[in-house]
């Protein structure tokens, strides 16, 4: 079993990794600033603490599992936006593979937005759209404007399901990408699927390279209510 260390000064940040990341198998130890993540590498020599850094790896269990999507929708020619995008997955693989698909990228960390921004042009993405918001937040201007919402988040799906429906226009979809848990999390999700205007379409479940991934397809059914999404506070407190 292979050891990761999450450290950030948020608790609640740290949890839903803990939670998300021991659902996929791996050990998970927890820091909350720069000093007990040192005293804990320490105490424990833990060795591997970022698992997928080998080119074999990250071409597996980034962008290999990142285009598992293709095999259950079809994006050509629609827009797609990435909701809490992180590193560019799964947006900039689908993107790569379907060059006239409309891509939007959001994610509220500057840091990452601007990196993405200097490097998709290098590979010769030049429309994709960027976002430094919340999700909460930027889905003011952009309600139910996307074919497609995805999201490798790392969040329950309950509070994605609030955070990515109001994205999607009614007959279009979200797709989330989850891990071994995906079964239970869709039963935690329906009541919310249902007030958002979302319905449980599939499961489509596969293994990568030994880990255990699935893919939660949510068909938009009907327009999401207006007064949702929630404040986050809200959102994480008290889960549809």
């Amino acid at each position: 079993m292979q050891t990761i260390l999450v450290c950030d000064d948020d608790k609640e940040i740290v949890d839903a990794i803990d939670i998300y990341l021991t659902g996929e198998g791996f050990q998970v130890i927890k820091a909350y600033d720069g000093y007990d993540a040192l005293a804990l590498l320490e105490k424990n020599q833990v060795m591997n603490l970022t698992a997928i850094t080998e080119p074999r790896q990250v071409a597996q269990l980034h962008f290999l599992d990142s285009l598992t999507l293709l095999t259950l929708a079809d994006f050509r020619h629609k827009q797609v936006i990435d909701v809490g995008c992180g590193g560019g997955f799964p947006g900039v693989p689908l993107k790569i593979a379907c060059p006239d698909m409309g891509l939007t990228l959001l994610d509220s960390l500057g840091k990452r937005m601007t990196w993405l921004s200097q490097t998709l042009p290098a590979l010769g993405i030049d429309d994709a759209v960027y976002l430094t918001a919340r999700a909460e937040e930027a889905v003011a201007s952009r309600r139910e404007q996307y074919d497609f919402a995805v999201s490798r988040a790392v969040a329950y799906l309950p509070i994605l399901c609030e955070l990515c429906l109001p994205y999607v226009k009614t007959g279009g979809a979200f797709l989330a990408m989850k891990g071994a848990a995906a079964r239970e999390e869709i039963q935690s999700a329906r009541n919310a699927m249902a007030l958002l205007g979302g319905q449980l379409e599939s499961l489509a479940a596969f293994s990568i390279a030994g880990a255990e991934h699935a893919v939660v397809v949510i068909r938009k059914v009907r327009p999401t209510p207006v007064r949702f999404p929630r404040r986050f506070g809200k959102i994480k407190q008290q889960p549809l």
